[in-house]
């Protein structure tokens, strides 16, 4: 069994930059992979990118590419997502998923979730 708990998320304007975390406990953190995905309103939960448990690997969708950054602390049972250039569009829960079975951009393919975050930002 695997707890999550974000945060970090917030209010910001365009063009800022936001750090979420997400803390893990209950199994070596180190052993599954964790992810981030998003769900704005009336949309469905997007994936935004992984990284493997060792933190050599990870993935981004094309849209986040370039202005997000996933990466983990395994010493602190920590993933962030650093995002820069922050857009109005990009506001959305976001929430941190952790060990995948499937493909990587598929939310039922991972079994643990956190409860989310908010991050809202304006124009």
């Amino acid at each position: 069994q695997v707890q999550l708990v974000e945060s970090g998320g917030g209010l910001v304007q365009a063009g800022d930059s936001l750090r979420v975390s997400c803390a893990a406990s209950g199994r070596t953190f180190s052993s599954y992979a964790m992810g981030w995905f998003r769900q704005a309103p009336g949309k469905e939960r997007e994936f935004v990118a992984t990284i493997t448990g060792s933190g050599d690997n990870t993935n981004y969708a094309d849209s986040m590419k370039g202005r997000f950054t996933i990466s983990r602390d395994n010493a602190k049972n920590t993933v962030y997502l650093q995002m820069n250039s922050l857009k109005p569009e990009d506001t959305a829960v976001y929430y941190c998923t952790a060990e995948r079975q499937g493909p990587i951009s598929n939310y039922a393919s991972w079994r643990y979730w956190g409860q989310g975050t908010q991050v809202t930002v304006s124009s």
